[in-house]
């Protein structure tokens, strides 16, 4: 075969065994030090992973751990055959590979890094700003897509190709792939709209149409909610955007509206203390600020009275605790003062009717009539 005549007439193959020996323990011993150096930077991650401050040097040592074992060998094959007569070409050929080898590897690393540095900014916004852990996820996506496109576009110029014609006929292509993927990038603009705009942040309750819970996550197509029952619910991203969306996680209060109704047996002067005793039952609770209480109406069957006030609080379990403890305090005031609480009733009243004697009844009636003779 010609072909393989041409490659054992390379330069590099007339080295002498000596040389092919030497090169050959170079890359063993690289290749060792640099899986033990692996094994070092291991080590180091694992004891910072293991304290709960963050260390300085965390996040170069965890990207440091992230150098892959198919680079080590290139790196230990290039250092080996550094040690061998070889020829223009073959040394080209040689510089090619390991500067594609060293390109994907730093962008690994700098995948690495930038992960490293949004899930750290990630934990610091879970109680400092909520609003910044949804734009995280989609920076860190936005971030690995340039990273490997670079990569990419650095491996394919190396290989001798025009990347500048390449990117002009990607331009055009692009046109082509947005018209087929509307919907995808409609969802992918939502995201960023929700991102930069923030109408609502992770943790934050939603009420959309029939669906409510809490946001889970913010990703580039949709928004994962927790309902109350437990369930996940998946929205995507353009749909939440064109709904009407209620978040009850940018509420500072809560307004809350009550009615109480009595029986119309109530005395005036009970009518009349009742919105008092309400008021003070309302303002002893923590956290509420009281707004009105009025007898409200006269209903078919009750006395209405209607209550409003304020809780401070944007929580619904401290709502549901007020509440309670306005109803049972509430209930036992009116017991105690003779008040009885109204339910629907109906009350039938018959009026007796006057006897009727014959005579009215004859006049009133019919003349009687006699049978015809046979």
């Amino acid at each position: 075969m010609p072909a393989f005549d041409e490659i054992l007439a390379l330069p590099l193959f007339s080295n002498r065994p000596v040389s092919w020996l030497l090169a050959g323990s170079v890359t063993v011993v690289t290749f060792i030090v640099l899986l033990s150096l692996r094994r070092l930077v291991h080590s180091y991650h694992t004891r910072f992973q293991a304290t709960e401050r963050t260390e300085f040097m965390e996040i170069p040592v965890e990207v440091l751990s992230r150098t892959a074992l198919p680079f080590f060998v290139v790196v230990a094959l290039f250092a080996g055959l550094q040690t061998l007569t070889m020829g223009d070409s073959t040394a080209r050929v040689l510089v090619s590979i390991i500067t594609i080898a060293t390109f994907w590897q730093s962008g690994i690393w700098a995948g690495a890094a930038a992960s490293a540095w949004l899930e750290r900014k990630r934990r610091r916004s879970m109680t400092a700003d909520r609003a910044m852990v949804g734009s995280l996820g989609i920076i860190g996506v936005i971030v690995n897509v340039v990273i490997w496109a670079l990569v990419v576009l650095l491996t394919l110029d190396n290989l001798g190709i025009n990347i500048t014609a390449l990117v002009a006929g990607l331009g055009i292509g692009g046109i082509a792939v947005a018209l087929a993927l509307q919907n995808i990038l409609g969802d992918l603009f939502a995201s960023l709209s929700i991102t930069l705009d923030r109408p609502f942040v992770v943790g934050d309750f939603l009420i959309v149409g029939d669906f409510m819970g809490s946001v889970e996550n913010i990703g580039i197509k949709s928004t994962r909610l927790r309902s109350l029952s437990g369930e996940q619910i998946v929205m995507p991203n353009a749909d939440l955007l064109g709904s009407r969306v209620r978040n009850y996680g940018r509420m500072s209060e809560r307004r809350v509206v009550f009615a109480t109704s009595v029986t119309y047996e109530t005395g005036i002067d009970l009518v009349e203390r009742i919105p008092q005793m309400i008021r003070k039952i309302v303002e002893a609770q923590q956290d509420t600020r009281f707004d009105r209480s009025h007898f409200a109406k006269h209903a078919a069957a009750s006395l209405d009275y209607e209550t409003v006030y304020y809780v401070l609080s944007a929580d619904y379990n401290r709502y549901m605790d007020i509440q309670q403890a306005i109803n049972l305090r509430l209930h036992r005031e009116l017991t105690a003062a003779g008040v009885e609480f109204a339910y629907p009733t109906q009350k039938l009243y018959i009026a007796p009717q006057p006897p009727q004697n014959s005579a009215s009844v004859s006049k009133s009636g019919d003349a009687p009539t006699r049978a015809p003779h046979a």
